[in-house]
């Protein structure tokens, strides 16, 4: 049975795509049965996997029409994708009928027998389509850049996980805080670490021991329709991405 992790937070630019495509790639890789679901209006983590985001049925099928999920899961050199593109941004306003918190979990319970890792990338937005990746979830990674900004509106995420805790998903945790962009060099980024570990602390977590080095090979990748293991296997960021994903392939997270 898979073991599903959501790839959160409310603020975007914080390597939360590129994190949910490397760990469902490298899950892959190391020879797990892998599933991509891209919950992002924008559609990114299908693009980064070399999927055609804008032809065939996409995440918005199955939670607009209660698809069956089958036909919309697309087969890759990096496991299979849900892709998403902008269809799902209406979401929002169409998705008004009652237990709509559930519709990912319902598609996804159907099929979790067929794999050993789901991996959702959710939107920059605390919204239905984040609600839905909760309750469907597991677990969740909270990527965050060493920066001021990206501390800001950590408690209204905590809101939205104890809100989802106590009404849907009791079961929820979160593994940890990511740090991505990291640049230890950097005395800001010394100092927003301390802070991290106690916004960790407010969500009942811990920031991770692995950091994700800055490295522009991250942002050309996608680019390639390449996973980040497999574009650039000896930069830094690829490293830390792969340390990262051993723990979670071996259960220690």
């Amino acid at each position: 049975m898979a073991q599903i992790i959501a790839i959160t937070n409310q603020k975007g630019g914080v390597g939360k795509t590129t994190t949910a495509a490397a760990i469902a790639a490298g899950l892959s890789d190391l020879g797990h049965r892998v599933l991509a679901i891209d919950m992002d209006p924008q559609g990114n983590l299908g693009f980064s996997l070399g999927v055609d985001i804008e032809n065939g049925r996409t995440a918005y099928d199955i939670l607009k029409n209660r698809e069956y999920i089958v036909p919309a899961i697309r087969h890759t050199p990096f496991g299979d994708v849900i892709p998403s593109n902008i269809l799902l941004s209406s979401a929002e306003l169409e998705l008004t009928r009652s237990g709509r918190e559930y519709l990912l979990k319902a598609a996804v319970d159907s099929i979790k027998h067929m794999y050993d890792f789901i991996i959702i990338d959710t939107p920059p937005a605390l919204n239905i389509l984040t609600v839905n990746s909760y309750v469907a979830a597991d677990s969740l990674i909270i990527p965050m850049i060493p920066e001021i900004l990206s501390l800001l509106g950590i408690s209204q995420l905590k809101e939205t996980i104890d809100t989802v805790r106590k009404y849907y998903n009791n079961h929820l945790r979160v593994l940890g805080v990511l740090l991505t962009k990291f640049n230890k060099r950097l005395k800001l980024t010394r100092e927003v670490e301390e802070m991290t570990t106690e916004i960790a602390h407010q969500l009942g977590t811990v920031v991770l021991e692995d950091r994700i080095r800055t490295s522009i090979a991250v942002a050309e990748a996608p680019a390639h329709a390449e996973s980040i293991m497999r574009y650039a296997p000896r930069a830094n960021a690829t490293k830390d991405y792969q340390s990262l994903i051993r723990k979670i392939s071996e259960g220690v997270l």
